[in-house]
């Protein structure tokens, strides 16, 4: 009984409509579910079923390939494809994520090498999460992947929400000048979506503002407002505003010529969407260094 009554209290936290939750057998089934689903996850990362897709990322204006985020993928053999927006936070839920967050790091990395990224002058992005970024030996970890794996901390790009960032800011103070220390990269991803802090992004040696798809999106909408359009005028700002700090601006989510252009006419250094690549194995993903030379 007890355990009906967590569980339905913990559905009703979450839940954007309604304060009391009753257990149901669906919910309870649903449930069960969930925890098989998170044991087959916590599997995967042991017997190495996930794998990484890249997709690349390009400066403005004349489109040259600067790096590639690695984004991580599970090819479940029973269930087939499993998309990210169900095993991410399964992941978080079950504190799985920290352990998978290090996985992908090394095996970015690692590709990275293979790839030359050193030579070629490119960079790999790696997201971070709230719970990986929160452990005390965090730095530590990610220079042991670094020395683990001979990547030169320069070419590491690791993109952090502006949310987790703010949930602790002397935390990640600490974290984020002890990585500046070993010439690793940091990139605030989303920006826009959560509570910013303008203080924050001067307070913090940050290199990179990643602007969030839905202000990409935005920018071509059809609007009642007169032109310019309120979001323009946002991403303008933005942009001037990170420029002034000296950091780099990359919009992600681009699908259309027409973004492309806006956001090149707006100053934006870099971008990446399905416009330019989608996410894909890395078989595919070398087919954009052809057009770099090392």
């Amino acid at each position: 009984m007890t355990k009906r009554v967590d569980l339905a209290m913990s559905h009703a936290k979450v839940a954007d409509h309604a304060k009391i939750q009753r257990y149901t057998v669906e919910l309870g089934e649903a449930e069960k579910e969930r925890r098989r689903l998170e044991e087959e996850l916590r599997v995967a990362i042991a017997a190495g079923e996930l794998t990484l897709h890249y997709q690349p990322q390009f400066r403005l204006p004349h489109q040259q390939l600067s790096g590639c985020e690695a984004l991580v993928r599970w090819h479940n053999p029973r269930r087939g494809l499993i998309s990210p927006a169900t095993f991410i936070p399964l992941a978080e839920e079950s504190a799985l994520i920290v352990d998978l967050g290090y996985w992908v790091m090394e095996r970015a990395c690692r590709q990275a090498l293979e790839w030359d990224f050193v030579g070629r002058n490119l960079g790999m992005s790696v997201n971070v999460s709230a719970h990986q970024f929160e452990q005390p030996d965090f730095v530590e970890r990610v220079r042991t992947i670094l020395h683990t794996t001979g990547f030169p901390g320069e070419h590491l790009i690791l993109e952090l929400t502006e949310s987790l960032v703010l949930r602790d800011i002397s935390q990640a103070q600490r974290h984020v000048n002890d990585l500046h220390t070993h010439a690793i990269r940091i990139a605030i991803d989303d920006f826009g979506t959560g509570y910013s802090s303008l203080n924050m992004l001067a307070q913090l040696p940050f290199e990179h503002l990643k602007i969030d798809r839905s202000f990409v999106r935005d920018l071509t909408a059809q609007e009642a407002y007169a032109e310019p359009s309120r979001a323009r005028v946002l991403m303008r700002g933005i942009t001037g505003l990170a420029h002034s700090l000296q950091l780099k601006v990359i919009a992600e989510g681009v699908e259309t010529d027409e973004q492309l252009s806006l956001l090149q006419e707006l100053g934006c250094d870099k971008v990446q969407g399905y416009l330019l690549g989608r996410p894909v194995p890395p078989e595919e993903a070398a087919v954009w260094l052809e057009r770099v030379q090392a």
